[in-house]
């Protein structure tokens, strides 16, 4: 089946009734990277941005497939909420949030708080805090920092640790935590 409309149903529509049904029988999966590498027939993700007062709750892959209109949509999501400017996201990233919502077996989805950052931003940022990065995975689309209704900063670092896919940076003051898909490596408190 193509992206084109038959008889008024798209991919989308097709793809999106039958995700409604798998996710009931998805398992929850002891070990995240083993499900980003294909163990699992879907891949979903669920975010709002409080600062934009925008909601995601999107499967982005199935069967073996990235669905490039629900990329689109956590581009547009994640994007600078300074600026409106967006840049594409690593899939590995938004792989290795998926995997950890899941693993976290929690029905609310992540607060992002922060997602693509432009140079400018982030650069501004770092003027204000130490714990800024220079050269951040923010600015490539390859790092988001998330809160989750219900899990505590250390249940979702611990998560997104047992993918062994990137950095893990635990914020307990802040009370959140930074995913990335760069060097395996955790950080903070």
């Amino acid at each position: 089946m193509t992206g084109s409309s038959t008889k008024g149903m798209t991919r989308r529509g097709v793809l999106g009734a039958f995700a409604a049904t798998a996710i009931a029988a998805a398992p929850t999966y002891a070990n995240a990277f083993g499900f980003m590498r294909g163990a699992g027939d879907i891949r979903r993700i669920r975010m709002y941005s409080g600062r934009l007062g925008e909601h995601l709750d999107t499967i982005y892959w199935i069967e073996g497939e990235y669905i490039p209109e629900a990329l689109t949509e956590i581009n547009k999501l994640m994007r600078d909420w300074r600026s409106g400017q967006t840049i594409n996201i690593d899939t590995r990233a938004i792989d290795i949030m998926a995997a950890s919502h899941n693993m976290l077996d929690a029905d609310a989805p992540y607060m992002l708080l922060s997602g693509y950052r432009t140079p400018n931003t982030n650069a501004m940022l770092r003027s204000r805090s130490r714990s800024v990065a220079r050269n951040s995975l923010h600015m490539q689309g390859q790092a988001a920092d998330l809160r989750l209704e219900g899990r505590s900063v250390a249940q979702i670092a611990r998560a997104a640790v047992s993918c062994s896919a990137g950095g893990v940076g635990k914020y307990s003051r802040s009370n959140f935590v930074h995913m990335d898909c760069g060097q395996v490596r955790v950080w903070g408190r």
